[in-house]
């Protein structure tokens, strides 16, 4: 891979901003803050620049993708409730024309009927459900293999 850094987009939707606090059975008891920071460390690790956002307006996150489109080289998101019904959100990343990764803390197709639908994932590369924070560092990798088989 030319020595150019990988520059990935992570986006949180509504209510994440309450993860550790909210649920913790289902979400973890890590909050938000220290999954950031377990991100930036591998991020670093891998040779990969973040940037970090997480929002509960549904604009503010189109916003975001699109105002990144040309900086990020791949994104990350983890679209909360907005995953089952956002189609605005959907094809926001879709109109990027970027590999995106779909990542849930908790695993969506044990749940409610209702979450088990994601309208995101048809438009990802991938999707990692279940494995809590851990599944945003599981997803740079992925991201960094698949641009470097690419490459």
């Amino acid at each position: 891979m030319p020595n150019t850094e990988l520059k990935v987009l992570i986006l949180y939707g509504p209510n994440l901003n309450l993860t550790g606090f909210r649920e913790p059975d289902l979400y973890g008891k890590k909050p938000l803050e220290e999954i950031d920071e377990m991100i930036r460390l591998e991020a670093e690790n891998l040779g990969i620049e973040t940037r970090i956002l997480q929002s509960n307006h549904e604009g503010v996150l189109i916003d975001t993708i699109q105002e990144h489109r040309k900086w990020a080289d791949a994104i990350i998101i983890n679209p909360g409730a907005l995953t089952h019904y956002s189609i605005a959100l959907r094809d926001a990343l879709t109109s990027v024309r970027l590999p995106v990764f779909e990542v849930h803390l908790s695993n969506i197709y044990s749940r409610e009927e209702f979450r088990h639908h994601s309208v995101v994932a048809p438009v990802a590369v991938g999707c990692i459900v279940g494995c809590g924070g851990y599944g945003f560092v599981l997803a740079l990798h992925a991201i960094k293999n698949l641009v470097t088989e690419v490459v």
